[in-house]
């Protein structure tokens, strides 16, 4: 009847890992439905552990896994922005160096291969004119 997690949802849907006192409460009523025939009476159910099949549970950690890359990446981007949009203004604000738009686009295409690679930058001097 329930989703396991918000992942295979609808939005504001119950589920199992995040709906933990609703589900309860409905396997409550759906036990007790079922058992008052026999004269029985459930006072409390509930679910303490929710674990993937055997089949499934390597599929489910890469799936995991895939979402902490992807929320990490975020991050990593957001920060890289704000960092080369502070770089910019700063630049402009102390009169450092007049860029036009085509250099401000190199730069800002170079700050962030820089601030979002995995791996440290290799620096790369350039020796000759800009223009």
């Amino acid at each position: 009847m329930y989703a396991y997690d918000e992942n295979e949802a609808e939005k504001d849907e119950l589920t199992l890992r995040a709906g933990g006192k609703e589900i309860n409460d409905v396997l409550l009523s759906k036990l007790n439905e079922r058992l008052t025939m026999s004269g029985l009476e459930v006072l409390e159910a509930r679910i303490n552990y929710l674990a993937y099949s055997p089949e499934i549970a390597a599929v489910m950690l890469r799936r995991q896994q895939a979402a902490a890359i992807i929320s990490a990446r975020e991050k990593i981007v957001e920060g890289a922005v704000s960092m080369v949009k502070m770089a910019l203004d700063k630049l402009k604000d102390e009169g450092v160096v007049e860029l036009d738009e085509e250099r401000k686009a190199a730069m800002v295409s170079n700050l962030m291969v820089v601030l979002c690679a995995d791996e440290s930058a290799q620096p790369v001097v350039n020796t000759g004119s800009l223009y």
